[in-house]
């Protein structure tokens, strides 16, 4: 197929990816009133085993997960899952598309997090870049202002740790394959929502337990899409695309809940992905790593 047919076909596929998880993360703004976060993390993680089972038997079974680095991935899921738990708790508290642009802080942090923790040189205007972006995520949490709220503290956390899974991943996919990343994190979010979830059990009902079912299958079969974007197109091509994902929040956030953004998230959700488009555009203008953003983000928590 023609490189520019396949990276039609990975827009596409990340595009569908991202109203996937969009539609999952309603649904879990709507079960966080009944549920705890730990349990919708639970069936988000048992339910999605499914689909990502036939993505590691389409790489290679029980061949593509096997590992000599254990250690590195249940640090790197611990990282992933707590970041899960950040977004997904948050949703309970605030509109879909507030944690959605708290959430485009992660790859700002990840560009800071890669020269200490991966050695990889960060030039000055990178540096500004990450710099005019936090200015955002101020401008989005308005520290010090009447309106501002602790708990838009939660997803900025949560960011963090989406950046800290990120650089493992990074480190993880020299010798580990993607199927194995994204197992090994699903079944680690498992046993941590399992764990986690005795204290608060809640029974299910029938509508509950088909939202709850929903949540697993939706965020599995994402995965796979978003594993497939980015083996079909450069990550330069698809970067773009995923700030699609705020006019999906805003969309379903105003239908379902009647949530529109506010002046500060919109002006703060411009800048950093204003900041994060140019820090694409510094990254396409260097030698390849050996390591790229595209394994990294097909293997996103």
């Amino acid at each position: 197929m023609p490189p520019q047919s396949e990276s039609l076909r990975g827009i596409g596929f990340l595009v569908s990816a991202l109203v996937l998880f969009s539609v999952m993360d309603v649904l879990i703004k709507l079960l966080s009133a009944d549920y705890g976060t730990f349990q919708i993390v639970f069936f988000r993680s048992a339910l999605a085993l499914l689909p990502i089972g036939v993505l590691v038997m389409r790489s290679g079974g029980l061949m593509a997960i096997r590992t000599a680095r254990p250690g590195g991935h249940v640090l790197r899921s611990l990282i992933g899952t707590a970041a899960l738990l950040c977004f997904f708790y948050s949703y309970k508290y605030m509109p879909l598309a507030d944690v959605y642009a708290i959430h485009f802080a992660g790859p700002l942090f990840l560009t800071a997090l890669s020269g200490p923790m991966l050695g990889e040189p960060v030039g000055w205007r990178r540096w500004s870049a990450v710099g005019v972006g936090f200015i955002g995520v101020v401008v989005m949490i308005q520290p010090g202002a009447g309106v501002f709220s602790p708990i838009a503290l939660i997803p900025l956390v949560g960011a963090v740790f989406y950046a800290f899974a990120m650089i493992f991943v990074r480190k993880l996919s020299r010798t580990e394959t993607n199927a194995a990343i994204v197992f090994y994190f699903t079944l680690t979010g498992l046993g941590v929502g399992f764990i986690g979830m005795l204290p608060d059990w809640k029974t299910p009902d029938l509508a509950g337990l088909a939202l709850l079912v929903s949540v697993g299958l939706l965020g599995g079969c994402a995965q796979i899409l978003m594993t497939q974007a980015f083996r079909s197109a450069p990550a330069a091509t698809l970067a773009p695309f995923e700030y699609t994902a705020m006019i999906w929040a805003v969309l379903f956030g105003y239908l379902v809940f009647a949530d529109l953004p506010t002046a500060p998230i919109v002006t703060g959700a411009l800048i950093v992905s204003a900041s994060g488009l140019y820090i694409l555009h510094r990254e396409t203008r260097r030698p390849p790593r050996p390591v790229t953003d595209a394994t990294a983000k097909a293997t996103m928590p």
